[in-house]
């Protein structure tokens, strides 16, 4: 959701170029400025690298629910993938920006009591040892989803209609997706003074 959400966004958006959907599946419907590239198994990435070359920035917003996974198993799919992609992409592309979504809750110290925000903190400290240009990382609580998006899950279907309520009642907790992807790219084009954006930063730096 997250993905479709932003790749959406970057297409409209005059400073983006091209955008090139890294996915295990087609997306399905041909859109301006969209290439694709398929990868089966994200820790065989090497194998398109002609493809992945040439980019100014990664979007990395792949993810999967903790629920029913150990913390051996979420690792491997949170952490592992997650820098292996990056450090490809990283060879293929001095001074790419990398911008990766953990979540509100992410815990830096690694310590806490949570399995999933002990992962994805230890993903984004990682992060920021690859070498690039600049990393940055999302902490988005509720989104509410880009007009016309086709990949949507079932949980979202069904509460997605509190998206009013929840911004009048808890602001800063929910962002749309187009405030997420213009700050990605303006991450890109104007830098951030941190690497961590919570959804009151999120919220500031796509809206302005």
């Amino acid at each position: 959701m997250v993905g479709e959400g932003v790749m959406l966004e970057c297409i409209e958006h005059p400073d983006v170029d091209e955008v090139l959907s890294v996915s295990r599946r087609p997306y399905g419907v041909s859109l301006p400025k969209l290439k694709e590239c398929i990868v089966p198994d994200f820790m065989k990435a090497e194998d398109v690298a002609q493809q992945l070359t040439g980019y100014d920035a990664c979007f990395f917003c792949a993810g999967v629910s903790s629920v029913g996974k150990n913390e051996a198993e979420y690792t491997r799919i949170t952490y592992d993938t997650t820098l292996h992609f990056a450090e490809t992409v990283s060879r293929l592309n001095p001074g790419m920006v990398f911008t990766y979504v953990s979540g509100m809750g992410t815990d830096s110290t690694e310590k806490g009591r949570t399995m999933w925000a002990r992962v994805k903190g230890r993903t984004e400290n990682a992060l920021t040892r690859v070498g690039f240009r600049a990393a940055y990382y999302f902490r988005p609580g509720f989104m509410r989803a880009m007009p016309g998006q086709r990949h949507l899950p079932g949980p979202y279907k069904a509460v997605g209609w509190l998206y009013p309520v929840l911004r009048a009642a808890v602001p800063g907790y929910v962002s749309t997706l187009e405030d997420v992807g213009r700050a990605m790219i303006r991450c890109v084009t104007q830098g951030y003074p941190k690497p961590i954006l919570e959804v009151k930063d999120i919220n500031a730096l796509g809206r302005n």
